[in-house]
């Protein structure tokens, strides 16, 4: 088991920030172009809900199309929003997005615990792929939010 973790400094009001990451219309937005993310779900509400099934495309390496699905498991509205995959390239999956208002904006917080597939194998392709994929992926979502909201 991993744990990978990112913060950043939004300069917005916490009620702008979270309609932003907790709307499922915005996911493709914040994900590298590379990963050719699809949301598959029809009819997708506007917000996020506890139990809400999410179902993606997506190519995580060497543009081989997997489908990747996740369920919201929990919210607490304006903290945070947890996500789990129920299918998808990672053995274990589990995301957490905390929001915190601080002077000047919001400090959005990650915390990522996974498990790569395959046990050796997938601990190998951590070291060497999947560590440096979730940097640029999360690098990729900062310089997006800092499109949208500004730096801090």
């Amino acid at each position: 088991m991993f744990t990978y973790e990112q913060s950043q400094k939004v300069p917005a009001p916490i009620e702008q920030v979270w309609d932003f990451i907790s709307s499922p219309a915005n996911l493709k937005h914040i994900t590298p172009p590379y990963m050719g993310f699809d949301v598959m779900t029809p009819n997708l509400p506007e917000k996020m809900y506890e139990g809400m099934i999410i179902r993606y495309n997506v190519s995580p390496l060497a543009g081989i199309k997997m489908e990747w699905v996740t369920e919201i498991t929990h919210i607490k509205d304006l903290e945070f929003f947890v996500d789990m995959q129920q299918k998808g390239p990672y053995k274990f999956w589990h995301h957490q997005h905390h929001l915190k208002e601080i002077d000047g904006g919001v400090l959005m917080h990650d915390i990522v615990n996974y498990e790569p597939p395959y046990y050796f194998i997938g601990q190998i392709a951590n070291k060497i792929i999947i560590n440096k994929k979730l940097n640029e992926i999360f690098d990729f979502r900062r310089n997006k939010m800092e499109e949208v909201f500004g730096k801090f």
